[in-house]
């Protein structure tokens, strides 16, 4: 009889199960979520005699209430993850975690583009979570909580990157648009082909993106150098040095950890090796001269400057950071100005010094006027410009550039 009574009472478990999960269903048919989910938390409290399959199907249905197509917030969305990796693949199980992959990414990109970096760097996280587990979105992760500040969480993703040695080195598809002439980007090779069939693009081209993977070792260094951890960084950037001995962009890395740590000789002595390696490189001749301007260097940041501009004329940036390298000089005069007496001697001093300071703005107009022509739309240079007419009293060019400074704030 006891032996009968339990059959009994397993069969009527089996079929309230049944009962409940079909509830469930039905529910989740017309979104009706609350309700779903108090038909599982009926299921539930018969679990201990769910076979494998039933099991499955509960997790899989609990991760839709969880999710509730992309109404809940994070700590729900992680619930309905959970689930959905105890489904054991239940059919559908594909279909929803693209569902919960697509909001992960699409949430933490607004998120991003509002500069709520921790919960951006959460939703980036949590959709690495989900098949295929792309790499990407850790690096997304992890980047992010760098812009905001979150260095021992940056570390801890940035070093499983390391572990997987992650590179996110992609082939991207190109051919020639026939109407416009350019190259244009297509999303697969597949495409690519079938446009080209089609006649509406030809020279196809394949192309790599550049490797991350210079940039987390950076970040790596960075962040040990930030803790103090100054051991570890130069090992970070040893390691990732024997492994790309010919990436400048290592080099340049290192050469940031040893300015960081206040190491100036091999500091110095790094970016005279990156500009022997490459000579011609205007962005490279650019980034050390504001590498130098950092370091307080100003001859050799002046010289890399004018070396870019030399290589490419119509460099803007370099251009505006070599006119602002001179201007900085103003500083220095302006504060021994303040500090003079009334005294004959002050007053010749003064005369000097106050000529000194006009030399340095006649010297910076010509590269303000030049990244000028270059770039008609730069506000920084013509509001510069007729600060710097204003000051030597040119009432003409102060008025030019002033109106035109005016014109283009309004454009912002």
């Amino acid at each position: 009889y006891i032996v009968l009574a339990m059959m009994l009472l397993l069969g009527f478990s089996g079929i309230a199960q049944k009962k409940e999960i079909k509830q469930a269903l039905k529910e989740l048919k017309k979104d009706n979520f609350d309700a779903a989910s108090t038909a599982l938390d009926a299921a539930e409290l018969l679990s201990s005699s769910m076979d494998t399959k039933m099991t499955s199907q509960y997790n899989f249905l609990r991760s839709k209430t969880y999710f509730r197509n992309g109404e809940s917030d994070l700590d729900n969305i992680i619930k309905a993850i959970d689930a959905l990796e105890a489904s054991n693949g239940y059919e559908g199980t594909e279909q929803q975690q693209q569902l919960i992959l697509a909001h992960l990414v699409n949430k933490g990109s607004e998120l991003l583009g509002n500069q709520d970096y921790p919960k951006a760097s959460n939703y980036f996280r949590n959709a690495y979570r989900l098949p295929p587990n792309d790499a990407i979105y850790l690096y997304y992760a992890a980047s992010t909580s760098v812009n905001g500040g979150l260095y021992d969480e940056a570390l801890a993703m940035y070093e499983e990157l390391k572990a997987l040695k992650y590179t996110g080195v992609v082939e991207q598809f190109f051919a020639v648009n026939n109407d416009t002439q350019k190259e244009d980007l297509f999303d697969t090779k597949t495409m690519r082909d079938i446009s080209v069939k089609a006649k509406t693009h030809s020279n196809p081209t394949s192309k790599l993106t550049k490797s991350k993977y210079p940039e987390i070792i950076k970040n790596m260094a960075l962040i040990y150098v930030q803790q103090g951890d100054n051991d570890k960084a130069l090992t970070s950037m040893a390691e990732a040095r024997a492994q790309n001995p010919e990436d400048l962009n290592l080099l340049l890395t290192e050469a940031n950890v040893h300015y960081s740590m206040g190491n100036m000789d091999q500091f110095k002595s790094l970016l005279e090796i990156a500009t022997q390696r490459d000579p011609n490189n205007a962005e490279l001749q650019y980034n050390l001269g504001v590498i130098a301007a950092e370091a307080k260097d100003f001859d050799n940041s002046k010289k890399y400057y004018q070396r870019a501009i030399e290589i490419d004329p119509n460099y803007t940036n370099a251009l505006i950071n070599l006119a602002a390298l001179i201007l900085g000089q103003e500083e220095g005069i302006l504060e021994e100005m303040n500090g003079l007496g009334s005294s004959a001697a002050d007053d010749r001093r003064y005369d000097q010094l106050k000529e000194e300071r006009n030399q340095l703005y006649l010297d910076a107009i010509p590269y303000l006027e030049k990244a000028l022509t270059s770039d008609p739309n730069n506000y920084q240079a013509a509001k510069t410009l007729s600060n710097i007419f204003s000051a030597v009293g040119d009432t003409d060019k102060y008025k030019e550039y002033k109106a035109m400074a005016d014109r283009l704030e309004t454009q912002q």
